[in-house]
């Protein structure tokens, strides 16, 4: 069972939804124990960072100690964003820090909010793209991104007037900035390739 973290911060329940249409067992839940006991977590979100964080409040240190437990935790849109250190975003605030690096503005001279379809390039071995070849569309929403710094995380790129990060993967921590959930049958097998690692792992 992967538990998608209820948490009251926009698209939880789509997230939840996306899962089930493709016959995932997945629930919505914000109970310590029963994130403890899940297969997989997914945070998703959306809402401007600190207000997620302190949404999130004492549950933040539960995923955070699942994860380091080698559990593996998706993070979508602004779940992805809260993988890292720090944001910027109206003050500065601290993310779970799973992963060395900040969350900061797109860069000015580009349509902000970055939303609607753009084309994410796969490196290999990225596990959650495994079966869409090299390439595919993805829908974003977000007005800022995130800059890695940790030289163990394996990154897909979008094309936005520069290398947007679009994906990320370090061991068992993966996060997307676009919503799988939104973006069609490509959106949908990544979520599927999750719920494959976690029963992966959990066997």
């Amino acid at each position: 069972m992967i538990v998608v973290i209820d948490y009251n911060v926009g698209n939880v329940k789509s997230v939840c939804n996306a899962f089930h249409h493709i016959g995932c067992e997945a629930e919505l839940s914000c109970d310590p124990e029963t994130v403890k006991q899940a297969s997989g977590i997914v945070l998703p979100g959306v809402a401007a960072f600190g207000y997620a964080v302190s949404a999130l409040g004492s549950l933040a240190e539960v995923i955070e100690q699942q994860a380091l437990n080698g559990k593996p935790l998706l993070g979508i849109c602004v779940g992805y964003q809260m993988l890292f250190k720090t944001s910027c975003e109206y003050g500065q605030h601290t993310g779970l820090g799973l992963i060395a690096g900040n969350v900061v503005p797109i860069p000015k001279g580009r349509v902000i909010p970055h939303m609607g379809w753009n084309l994410v390039q796969f490196p290999d071995g990225m596990d959650l793209f495994a079966g869409l070849g090299q390439q595919k569309h993805f829908y974003f929403a977000h007005s800022f991104h995130a800059e890695p710094s940790d030289n163990q995380v394996k990154i897909a790129y979008t094309d936005y007037d520069y290398d947007l990060v679009a994906a990320v993967q370090k061991d068992n921590i993966y996060g997307t900035q676009f919503h799988p959930e939104k973006s069609g049958q490509a959106g949908l097998t990544v979520l599927k390739n999750f719920y494959n690692i976690c029963k992966r792992v959990s066997s």
